[in-house]
Formats: structure tokens, C-alpha cells, sequence
């Protein structure tokens, strides 16, 4: 029997420090737990290069941190021409980051771009807002919508794509 390529995924949203690293840490997480790592890669780009090489931003950190998910590691970079071939899907966290995603597309691009939130629903909206400009309760809540759209992932993953 052969070993199926596993899914390349990829978080995407402003400057990749809050929402689309914590993304990448938590789906990571999820699938450890699942055991399917060797099933999902994973990775996050920002869609502009404003933190390049920063790691997520400290309250990022702390709010992960404070819910198990270890995202000190990662390290901020921006989109490349590459990841639209690179992975098969690329989760944007809101509408903005769709736009940007479609307008800069190859037109070879083989990744598909998706609403990060469309597996999850019963969250009853489309966006992951930015808690960058927000306070504690912000981070909070964007970690709520990123845990189940997460866990929408894992299920839609585990079939294959």
C-alpha cells in the first residue's frame, strides 16, 4: 500500500502575528492529538510583509499559550508566488485576505482558496476578525472561532482533501 501525499494547508491572513500563526498552532495541535501530523502540513504567511521573521505577537502567545498551544516557535513571513502552488489550500481569515489571495493568484495556481471559517458554520459568520488593535477579550474570541474552524479542518482533512 502506498503512503497518500498529505495535505499541505495554509493559514493566511494581514501580518501573519495573531490570527494565522495561532491558526497554525492550533490545527498542529489537533492534528498531534489525532494523530494525522503526518497526514496535514501546515503553515502561515501574512499578506504583507510588515513582521517578517517577528514571532506572533506576545498576546497571541499568551492567549494560545493559556489554552495548550505552543506558537512561541513560529515566525511571521510574508506570501509567496510559490504557495499558490505549493499547498492545496489557502485559508483566509476574512474577506480581505480572499481578495488578495484571488487578485494575486497565478493563473496556473493550483492551491484552492477558501474562507478559513466554512467548515465551522455554526459560528454564524465568515471572518476572523484582528484582535491585533483589540484587547484581551479579542484574542480571546478570535481563538474560539479559530478553534472551531479548526476542528471543521480536521474533520474536512481527515477524508483527504
Amino acid at each position: 500500500m502506498t503512503k497518500s501525499r498529505a495535505s499541505r494547508v495554509l493559514m493566511v491572513c494581514t501580518g501573519n502575528i495573531c490570527r494565522s500563526p495561532s491558526a497554525e498552532g492550533v490545527l498542529r495541535h489537533l492534528a498531534i492529538a489525532e494523530g494525522l501530523a503526518d497526514r496535514i502540513e501546515i503553515d502561515s504567511a501574512g499578506t504583507t510583509d510588515w513582521h517578517a521573521g517577528e514571532p506572533p505577537s506576545k498576546r497571541a502567545q499568551v492567549a494560545a499559550k493559556a489554552r495548550g498551544y505552543d506558537i512561541s516557535g513560529l515566525r511571521a513571513r510574508p506570501l509567496r508566488r510559490e504557495d499558490y502552488f505549493d499547498f492545496d489550500w489557502m485559508l483566509a481569515m476574512d474577506e480581505g485576505h480572499i481578495a488578495h489571495l484571488v487578485r494575486n493568484r497565478p493563473e496556473d495556481a493550483t492551491a484552492e482558496i477558501v474562507l478559513f471559517l466554512d467548515p465551522a458554520p455554526q459560528v454564524g459568520r465568515g471572518d476572523v476578525p484582528d484582535p491585533y488593535y483589540g484587547g484581551e477579550d479579542d484574542y480571546e474570541y478570535s481563538l474560539d472561532l479559530i478553534e472551531a474552524g479548526c476542528r471543521g479542518w480536521l474533520e474536512r482533512l481527515k477524508g483527504g482533501k
